[in-house]
């Protein structure tokens, strides 16, 4: 039985959360609607209050236009406030956090060029919870930074990067922003109320990365050199800063630095143990290393947990969240009992850590939240991401083991949907290259499944989590065994009887679809069709590209720098074996993959006659960031595989 706050609290919510929602316009259109799948999510990201008593989120809505609402929600007062919007073209909100129980602070990402190469820049704000015509106050003031320096010549990059949100001192937070050298950034105490700003360290050492303890002092220095790829990590030893570890971040096993528990004294890190990085802690005043936590077949590879509370390490994320904490671990299996049949995870505590925001999903639950208050005992819902999606159309997924033509084990995760196969078959390789495709729910597989497709999601070599020669393997091989790993995954759904051999076709973002563009040209006669959204048709343009930027010397290392080499793992540069149908999608404002990587492949494609569809998002992003550009990138796919999969 809940008390009569939490109740009134989920009918508050409910009744605010129901306007402009996308039931109505799926409810319009037919059985099958890609629209459902293809919705930003309703609701993002909330968290709450130091004390528990506010709530903040994004709330995407589509009427009367498609905006992007930073909202506060008062459990006391029972009030909603709108505080910024966007329509997620120019501008972003890019994250935010409460640095008090009144303030918020706010990153804004923006669309911006530095000469004639087009980025992205951040800026940070801060502004009270509950007041809706304020101007958030921008807390990188440039005048106050001009006279902290004088040698202050460029307009940093990131002004977002928070090293320390110092809970002790609710009025200030510590930020890292490069204002005498580009990418060597000082150590400043920003004021979130005033904007006051006070430098406390100035760059040095090629450090480009600090790390406090839990006392707000600076710690550790992570340095890197762009040209060689050399790193050190320092370590402040009374005034002094000493090399703790050194290692070529391109060839050599690393020392990675996490944070430091309560105790100043104990570093948390990973390091390898054998191929897998594992995670230890760091005893500075004895030097003793100790292992925390390892494992055989994955690397340890998540953020560490801290605890609100006692501001101690209580576990790490890692194949979910592993805790060392008994309070912590006891907690979550009470939770887990409760809500068996879905992955639920903590993603706000207030400070006292008794009351709490909870997300649940699953392979076939979309998404979401309920919030939780342990003095009472109460779990409530709060709201779903995807409202639209009925989770009766979706099907779990199952972890697989495939060997690859040189007998390596690949593992990936097999999709299938309900009926009897074999079915017609998306291969669906992720970006990256270097992250990782896991269970849960996610939008594209599950509009794949759902239109009746099976979907293979291969973690071919490259992938990160599989240990330090796997995802080394990546290094100047795109388009050699990485990509033969992604046919042998397509031979193999034939030869299991899960798909035909005539039935199949390759989908992917970003690396996935520079994998898609290769495998028309490397295997013209595997896929019926083929889609790349973002993806990358040119080595050569990308290499060239990145000199542009500080670590163009690092991406050479990882794509190498033969000009003929990369011609030929390039699809650009060899469109004539192509005989697969290509649907070429791409984002105006992509500043991640530039756009010209899918211009430059539309002509050479038309200039050969082959067979494709080309589409330009107007002011797309890598990301799909526009709903209609998200709709107008399913409504091109969903055509294009009913013609091709379906007939």
């Amino acid at each position: 039985m809940y008390k009569t706050g939490t109740v009134l609290f989920i009918a508050l919510l409910a009744a605010m959360f129901s306007v402009s929602s996308h039931s109505a316009d799926v409810a319009s259109e037919s059985a099958f609607d890609y629209r459902a799948f293809s919705a930003l999510p309703a609701y993002q990201r909330p968290r709450l209050s130091p004390d528990g008593g506010k709530v903040v989120y994004v709330r995407n809505i589509v009427q009367p236009k498609d905006l992007s609402l930073l909202m506060t929600y008062d459990l006391n007062k029972g009030k909603t406030y709108s505080l910024l919007f966007s329509d997620n073209e120019k501008v972003k909100i890019n994250w935010f956090r409460w640095v008090s129980n009144e303030r918020i602070v706010v990153s804004a990402r923006y669309e911006s060029r530095r000469g004639n190469t087009k980025v992205y820049d951040t800026r940070l704000f801060a502004l009270d919870y509950d007041d809706e015509s304020a101007k958030p106050l921008n807390l990188i003031n440039w005048r106050r930074l001009r006279r902290l320096s004088d040698d202050l010549n460029h307009v940093p990059q990131f002004q977002d990067r928070v090293i320390d949100w110092l809970p002790d001192d609710p009025d200030h937070i510590l930020m890292s922003i490069d204002v005498e050298v580009p990418a060597l950034p000082s150590v400043f105490k920003v004021n979130v109320k005033t904007a006051r700003t006070t430098r406390i360290q100035k760059g040095r050492k090629k450090i480009r990365e600090w790390i406090t303890d839990q006392q707000g002092n600076l710690r550790v220095g992570v340095s890197l050199d762009y040209d060689t790829g050399e790193r050190q990590v320092y370590l402040k030893d009374g005034e002094e800063w000493r090399v703790l570890y050194e290692y070529n971040t391109m060839t050599e096993k690393g020392f990675y630095p996490l944070g430091f528990g309560l105790d100043p004294n104990v570093l948390y890190y990973r390091a390898y143990k054998g191929d897998f990085l594992a995670l230890y802690t760091l005893d500075i005043n004895t030097d003793t290393h100790t292992e925390v936590l390892s494992d055989d077949n994955y690397d340890v590879d998540g953020a560490l947990i801290y605890s609100p509370k006692t501001r101690d390490v209580v576990g790490i994320f890692h194949n979910g969240r592993h805790y060392w904490n008994d309070e912590y671990e006891a907690f979550e299996n009470g939770l887990d009992e409760a809500l068996p049949d879905t992955s639920n995870s903590i993603v706000s505590f207030s400070e006292d850590e008794r009351k709490y925001i909870l997300y649940t999903e699953s392979d076939v639950l979309p998404g979401g939240y309920y919030f939780g208050n342990r003095d009472d005992g109460s779990l409530s819902f709060i709201f779903d991401q995807y409202p639209s999606i009925e989770p009766d159309t979706l099907v779990p997924h199952r972890l697989i083991t495939y060997k690859a033509r040189d007998g390596m084990e690949i593992q990936g995760y097999l999709s299938l949907p309900n009926g009897k196969g074999p079915f017609p078959t998306i291969i669906h390789p992720h970006g990256g290259p270097g992250s990782r495709d896991y269970d849960g729910f996610d939008y594209w597989t599950s509009y794949f499944t759902s239109k009746g497709y099976a979907v293979l999601r291969p973690n071919f070599r490259g992938s990160e989590g599989y240990g330090f020669s796997f995802a080394q393997s990546q290094m100047q091989a795109w388009g050699l065994q990485m990509q033969d790993d992604i046919t042998d995954a397509a031979n193999w759904m034939v030869e299991q009887g899960y798909a035909e051999q005539d039935k199949m076709c390759i989908v992917g973002a970003s690396y996935g679809g520079y994998a898609a563009l290769m495998a028309t040209v490397k295997t013209p006669d595997l896929f019926k069709c083929a889609v790349s959204f973002a993806g990358v048709s040119s080595l050569n343009h990308l290499v060239i590209h990145s000199r542009k930027f500080f670590n163009g010397e690092l991406v050479e290392q990882q794509i190498g720098d033969d000009r003929s080499d990369l011609k030929s793992r390039s699809p650009y540069y060899n469109v004539e074996p192509i005989k697969t149908p290509i649907l070429l999608i791409h984002g105006e404002e992509d500043r991640v993959v530039r756009v010209q990587q899918s211009r430059i492949m539309e002509d050479e494609l038309d200039d050969a006659d082959k067979v494709f569809t080309y589409v330009e998002l107007e002011s797309g992003d890598h990301y799909l960031s526009i709903q209609r550009n998200r709709h107008r990138m399913f409504e091109e796919m969903d055509a294009f595989l009913e013609e091709y999969l379906s007939h």
